[in-house]
């Protein structure tokens, strides 16, 4: 198994898909208002569930910012990853 999702990684995965330097991620931001759409979504829970998160779709869509995907990702490894955001 990968190892655990960590916020600088959670950061460069959103980065790739927003075509953006990691560092340009605001984490405020609202992710459909940010550029990504249902496929991309779906593509970073897949590689998100590899590392043992286990989120689904609807639990994202209910998010309005990065930073709450942040903690939920957090939050369903276990803790693993540490809450910060």
């Amino acid at each position: 198994m990968p190892a655990s999702l960590t916020l600088d990684g959670f950061r460069a995965d959103l980065a790739e898909f927003l075509y953006q330097r990691p560092d340009e991620v605001d984490l405020d931001d609202n992710p459909l208002d940010a550029g990504l759409d249902s496929l991309r979504i779906v593509t970073l829970i897949e590689r998100w569930r590899e590392t043992g998160a286990d989120v689904g779709f609807v639990e994202l869509a209910e998010c309005t910012s990065f930073a709450q995907w942040w903690q939920l990702l957090a939050a369903r490894q276990g803790g693993a990853a540490g809450a910060e955001a």
